[in-house]
């Protein structure tokens, strides 16, 4: 595991409530640990002993970790979370399970309940850009939408 690199996901009081909620959703998941507050400490973090810490979880493999740090700090969409999606099917799923309490947006992206932004990408996105003569007109298409529709950008 050395050299991994493991998102970690500040909130204030629900990491493992988040961390349940993304592990309900992508296949390949799971909960792998869970800390919690001891005594030690408590003059500093102020939260009661048992009260959970963190928790370690995977996404499709990809490891991450939940604090629950308080109310210090806020996500935003300067960092996002990329979703690549071979079927209109599973960006439907995505979008629709990601948005349920969050909020959508332009192009492909979305707030997830807890703030966390997620951009729903169909994978034949970069082929369709990397193609000078349609880019243009793909792009103008995407613009329009919010949830992606890989057929209205193939037709672009």
């Amino acid at each position: 595991m050395k050299n991994q690199i493991t998102p970690c996901l500040w909130f204030d009081t629900q990491a493992e409530e988040a961390a349940n909620f993304y592990t309900s959703i992508f296949k390949n998941s799971k909960i792998e640990s869970i800390s919690r507050y001891g005594k030690e400490g408590f003059e500093i973090h102020g939260q009661k002993e048992g009260t959970v810490l963190t928790v370690a979880f995977q996404i499709n493999g990809q490891p991450f970790t939940a604090l629950n740090g308080g109310p210090i700090f806020k996500f935003t969409e300067a960092v996002s979370f990329q979703v690549f999606c071979d079927t209109q099917e599973e960006i439907d799923n995505y979008w629709n399970k990601l948005t349920d309490g969050g909020e959508e947006s332009q192009c492909g992206w979305l707030k997830d309940k807890f703030g966390v932004s997620w951009q729903i990408v169909p994978s034949i996105l970069p082929e369709l850009m990397s193609d000078p003569a349609r880019a243009g007109r793909v792009v103008n298409a995407f613009m329009q939408m919010k949830k992606f529709d890989i057929q209205k950008l193939i037709n672009a």
